[in-house]
């Protein structure tokens, strides 16, 4: 399969004060089309902060990340927003909707700021928010919805602009356990269609669903993992 995003010996170092933290210190992976990653590991393992670079949010101090065949750490805050916007869909633990807005509205807001028309954009919203099973629902604001709709939305929101990648940052953290499992068969569903899945999670749950599992700590890569073989320390699984 080909690769949709790699990363070569990436770093991520900050300063405080007199002190260096290796938020990420010499990590590699291969992140190939259609493939389900979880991410793991403790608190301060740098798991946030991988997402972070994977997400063009942040950029690494060494090392190299290509998403396609374009190098991103070098480039301006433009272009990485723009590659950021068309290519990477975010789904976040606590929802990240505007309240102002209605559901369909929320979903919307991508693929304007993409300079879609405003026809083309609604309907795009009403697709995604209707596959999502919230159809009826369009003139409705996140705060008239349950935790797991506001899910849906946040992920139809994640599809609006098609992306190589969806990156999941505890999707299911503030959902109970029913409502987390259908969130979680929603973005399977997604990864079976051809979808690249990233999830980052605390849920050791996550790495019996996924065909990957990286496991982090204190920056480095513990193991990687794929079911029915395992590597260590950096090794493609």
């Amino acid at each position: 399969m080909a690769a949709v995003a790699r990363i070569e010996n990436v770093k991520r170092h900050y300063r405080m004060g007199d002190n260096v933290v290796r938020a990420l210190d010499g990590v590699s992976a291969r992140f190939e089309e259609g493939d389900f990653w979880a991410i793991m590991g403790q608190s301060g393992s740098g798991k946030s902060t991988l997402l972070n670079l994977l997400g063009c949010l942040d950029r690494p101090t060494e090392g190299e990340y290509w998403i396609g065949d374009t190098e991103i750490s070098s480039l301006d805050d433009d272009t990485l927003s723009e590659i950021r916007g068309a290519r990477i869909g975010f789904v976040f633990q606590s929802f990240n909707l505007i309240p102002q807005l209605t559901i369909v509205e929320n979903v919307e807001v991508p693929l304007l700021y993409q300079g879609f028309a405003p026809r083309d954009s609604r309907e795009r919203a009403v697709e995604l928010i209707t596959m999502m099973g919230l159809g009826d629902r369009l003139s409705h604001r996140p705060t008239e919805l349950s935790g797991g709709q506001q899910q849906r939305v946040a992920i139809a929101r994640a599809l609006a602009n098609d992306p190589l990648i969806l990156l999941a940052d505890e999707p299911t953290g503030n959902l109970d356990s029913r409502t987390a499992r259908d969130i979680l068969d929603v973005l399977i569903g997604l990864n079976e269609r051809g979808k690249t899945l990233i999830v980052v999670t605390h849920d050791e749950g996550m790495s019996e669903l996924a065909e990957h599992t990286m496991r982090l700590r204190d920056g480095k890569i513990e193991s990687l993992t794929r079911r029915g073989a395992s590597t260590t320390a950096g090794g493609r699984a």
